[in-house]
């Protein structure tokens, strides 16, 4: 049904893969900065290639972000077993040189749980799967490394910048990702494979301060987009909240061109004086679709899928956003994530429903 489209936008991505096997977040030369490699934006493009069935492009990617953790492995020990951060540069960095995987310095709201987390359950999915990362019993160790580290910054009330990398707060989104990763790898070990200890009360503190938020993402943020991510992938809420989220999203966030990421967001904000008329991001409408593929909803899976296919630019890809109520996108085209979610929602809508 999507075959051609999905090896079309598969083909884009290819794109942006640099030669040591992280994804730009966009394309080469951009001037917004997007053409450097994100922990988050690697975690999100590596899954259109899981739902390919493209092993070796995955394998090469998580082998290249394991080879940034391992580069950067004395800091993330200081900052586990030695002192706290108190710092924004003395935590896990967010996004890399793709070639020497050097961090870059200027200041980026570089404080980012949600990406840490991403990677450590990307990781433990991937054992899980039988497609191991590691190529040696002596990597492994990264794992527990990113555990302490979870543990030691007390992920469950250290506020952080979040997934848009802004003002720094405690988001239910990052606390989920934090937490996801840390349950998959204690149910793995509870499945007989063990990469790292994981202290219970690690899951228990994450798990009351996500009660505690929810349903907003924080306290600026009644509604987010990036709430989805606790629907989709890590599943960490109960059915009720996961239908709250669905509903203020769908009813705050829908635009015509994308959702917004909340109200009053000022980037790529059309109106002048930056808190109205938010940027319209195309990836909601992918979100979206796998979410409710996953929830067996066809109607609702098929007509976000159909939105995203209207954000398609005249060459055939898909933007970051387009500015508010207009046909107008950002120079971040493509971008690797939303080429990436859009292949994710094709196969989950032809997985779930058949072609």
């Amino acid at each position: 049904m999507h075959e051609d489209l999905i090896a079309r936008h598969i083909g884009i991505l290819r794109t942006l893969q640099s030669e040591k096997g992280l994804f730009l977040a966009s394309a080469q030369g951009v001037s917004t900065g997007y053409d450097k490699a994100w922990l988050r934006d690697n975690f999100y493009t590596a899954l259109a290639f899981e739902y390919a069935g493209d092993w070796e492009t995955v394998h090469r990617t998580y082998r290249a972000i394991l080879g940034i953790l391992l580069q950067h492995e004395e800091k993330i020990v200081y900052a586990a077993t030695v002192e706290r951060p108190t710092q924004t540069y003395q935590y896990i960095h967010a996004r890399y040189n793709p070639e020497t995987f050097d961090e870059y310095w200027e200041e980026w709201g570089n404080k980012q749980t949600d990406a840490v987390g991403a990677i450590l359950w990307k990781i433990a999915d991937l054992e899980e799967k039988g497609k191991s990362v590691f190529e040696s019993e002596e990597e492994k160790r990264i794992v527990q490394r990113l555990v302490d580290y979870l543990a030691a910054i007390e992920y469950w009330h250290d506020t952080d910048s979040g997934m848009w990398e802004e003002w720094e707060e405690l988001h239910a989104s990052s606390i989920a990702a934090a937490l996801a990763g840390l349950k998959k790898v204690r149910d793995l070990s509870n499945k007989g494979i063990t990469l790292a200890t994981v202290p219970e009360h690690l899951i228990e503190n994450g798990e009351n301060a996500l009660r505690l938020l929810l349903p907003r993402e924080s306290k600026d943020k009644f509604v987010d987009l990036s709430l989805l991510s606790l629907l989709y992938p890590y599943e960490v809420v109960s059915p009720e909240d996961a239908d709250i989220i669905l509903k203020n999203v769908e009813y705050h966030l829908v635009k015509r061109r994308g959702l917004i990421r909340y109200k009053g967001d000022k980037y790529y904000n059309k109106n002048e004086d930056r808190w109205s008329e938010e940027a319209e991001w195309v990836f909601g409408f992918s979100w979206l679709s796998i979410i409710y593929s996953r929830r067996g909803e066809k109607e609702k899976a098929e007509h976000y899928l159909e939105k995203t296919k209207e954000c398609l630019t005249p060459e055939g890809m898909l933007p970051e956003l387009y500015y508010s109520n207009t046909d107008t996108p950002n120079e971040n085209i493509p971008l690797g994530w939303t080429e990436s979610l859009f292949v994710v929602a094709m196969k989950e809508f032809e997985r779930c429903f058949g072609a």
